[in-house]
């Protein structure tokens, strides 16, 4: 049997499974947990060009997409801009920023092997197809957010400079859009790419629990899902401290301005008792 190729993309961080579903005409609601497997006429259908019976694409509720058997990155390409039709916040440009490439293979009598490049399995179950891509996806999801962690520690980096200098100020609204990044970046982590989520299969087949567990542990899933969670941790006490900072830095503002105020008024005062001033 020929080697079963998959390529993987993040294209943006959601997207609703439902509507392509309601487009191509198939006749069922889409949950999270599961991929759209895009095959034969509805494939051809987005492409509009022939395409051979083994290809398809999965679409992943969470931004990703694995193209399997050799779509071409001439069909790729059409495949974004309709998918731009259903999420118009898609960057056609970056659409091919975060991606990685597998193979599933066959060895008679050979144990399952696992190696950067492709899998290699004594007999392909149905299963597989969709092991791989699933966890292919998650991995590319993962590497997006894990470019946009890295963006977010930039810009703490950049504010711990200014305090470094003495520059106390820190604006409501520049630390409220700051902890929005780190809760997105976290809801998506968590919810959208859903790391800790096995697919269903995974509930009523051993063999394909066991595969699915093989590929997170090689692809280091868990591992880097641990590392994000405690450096998300990390940055919201940044923030905690940032905020400490600045509400400290206002409230010593407010105490400034009642001290100012009250000597203001005991000048006055004071001017009045001595005639200076009527």
């Amino acid at each position: 049997m020929k080697d079963i190729r998959f390529k993987a993309y993040a294209v943006t961080n959601e997207i609703d499974l439902n509507k392509i579903a309601i487009h191509c005409g198939i006749p069922k609601k889409f949950t999270w947990e599961e991929p759209l497997v895009l095959k034969g006429e509805a494939l051809q259908k987005i492409l509009k060009s022939p395409i051979d019976e083994s290809q398809q694409v999965l679409v992943f509720s969470f931004g990703s997409i694995v193209l399997v058997n050799d779509v071409s990155r001439e069909a790729f390409l059409p495949f974004v801009r309709y998918l731009r039709t259903i999420e118009p916040d898609i960057d056609e440009a970056e659409a091919d920023r975060y991606t990685d490439d597998y193979s599933l293979r066959t060895a008679a009598g050979g144990m399952t092997e696992l190696t950067d490049e492709y899998v290699v399995v004594a007999e392909i179950e149905p299963f597989h197809e969709e092991m791989i891509a699933t966890v292919l996806a998650k991995s590319v999801a993962l590497e997006k957010i894990e470019e946009q962690l890295g963006k977010i520690h930039d810009k703490l980096e950049n504010m711990i400079d200014r305090l470094d200098k003495s520059n106390l100020r820190l604006g409501k609204k520049e630390l409220a859009r700051t902890t929005a990044s780190i809760m997105r970046h976290e809801y998506n982590m968590i919810s959208y790419v859903m790391i800790l989520d096995k697919p269903d299969i995974t509930w009523t087949s051993s063999s394909a629990g066991e595969f699915y567990d093989r590929m997170l542990e090689f692809f280091e899933m868990n591992d880097r899902y641990a590392i994000m969670k405690s450096k998300t941790e990390m940055l919201y006490r940044i923030m905690d401290g940032f905020s400490t900072i600045s509400h400290s830095t206002r409230g010593l503002f407010v105490e400034w301005v009642i001290v100012i105020l009250i000597v203001s008024e005991l000048a006055l005062a004071l001017l009045q008792l001595t005639g200076w001033i009527d």
